[in-house]
C-alpha cells in the first residue's frame, strides 16, 4: 500500500482581468474635500472622525464633509437618496465606514 496521496487544485489557473475601479481615482488629496461616508453603525462615524484627523495632518488643505443615515432609514432607494446623490456631487472622493 502506497503512503502517497495525490493533491489536487480546485482553482484554476487563467489570466484575471486586470483590476481598476469603477471610476478614476484621485492621485493627491491636496485641496480635495473628502467625502466621509458612515453606515449608521455605533462605531462608523468615531472611525472616520480618527481618518479625517490623520488626512489632515497628510494633506492640510483638504476639507471635509461627512454623510450618514438618520434613524434606521436606508440612504439609496429611501427619502435620503436625493441628499446622498446631492453630497457625492459636491465631493472628490469618499471613505467609506460599516461600524460593525
Amino acid at each position: 500500500m502506497s503512503e502517497q496521496y495525490e493533491v489536487l487544485n480546485p482553482w484554476a489557473e487563467v489570466d484575471p482581468a486586470p483590476l481598476r475601479g469603477i471610476s478614476p481615482r484621485v492621485s493627491d488629496l491636496r485641496g480635495k474635500k473628502i467625502g466621509l461616508l458612515f453606515n449608521g453603525k455605533r462605531a462608523s462615524q468615531p472611525m472616520l472622525t480618527v481618518v479625517e484627523r490623520e488626512l489632515k495632518a497628510r494633506f492640510p488643505t483638504a476639507e471635509f464633509s461627512y454623510f450618514g443615515p438618520t434613524g434606521n432609514q436606508e440612504v439609496t432607494g429611501g427619502p435620503q437618496q436625493a441628499k446622498f446623490e446631492e453630497w457625492v456631487k459636491g465631493v472628490d472622493t469618499v471613505v467609506s465606514a460599516v461600524g460593525d
